[in-house]
């Protein structure tokens, strides 16, 4: 993934959520604060930044944004049921109106049949409404996988300011 496409991207979103007066806030699995250390390279996102929630476990997950034990039993971590909790504890764990959570497997191991390396769900919440969509990039390796899901994350961020 470009770099510069996901600077750009980045400033594109702390510029419309300043516009708007967001503030934001985001949970991280996969990606392990990838994403919120993007949205904190750009200068004057102190204004629009809450804090993000690195959720690598599914401990992190239970204690910190509230997803429940039974739909991490019931569904895994990797699915768009802890998706939607993910985001939704974020809110509610927040100073934020608008909040992204990201689970998913960069892999090389950790795939299953169900959910083989590279799949990943990422959750928008935004006045009360969520969006999520589960993406499945090529194995790549690793850092392809984490950087397309940063730039798939913030361009969700941006579609969702935009609406």
């Amino acid at each position: 993934m470009n770099k510069v496409k996901i600077d750009k991207l980045t400033k594109k979103v702390v510029k419309e959520c300043k516009k708007q007066k967001r503030i934001l806030a985001v949970a991280e699995s996969c990606t392990g604060g990838m994403l919120s250390s993007q949205i904190t390279s750009i200068s004057g996102s102190s204004k629009i930044f809450d804090r993000g929630f690195i959720t690598y476990s599914n401990d992190a997950k239970i204690d910190l944004i509230n997803v429940k034990k039974k739909t991490l039993e019931k569904f895994g971590a990797v699915s768009k049921e802890t998706a939607i909790e993910m985001v939704e504890g974020t809110i509610k764990n927040s100073l934020a109106s608008l909040a992204i959570s990201i689970t998913g497997v960069a892999g090389p191991g950790g795939g299953t049949s169900v959910n083989p390396v590279g799949t990943v769900y990422i959750a928008v919440m935004m006045d009360d409404k969520s969006d999520i969509k589960k993406f499945k990039f090529s194995d790549k390796g690793r850092e392809f996988i984490r950087k397309a899901t940063v730039y798939e994350a913030l361009l969700l961020l941006f579609n969702e300011l935009k609406k």
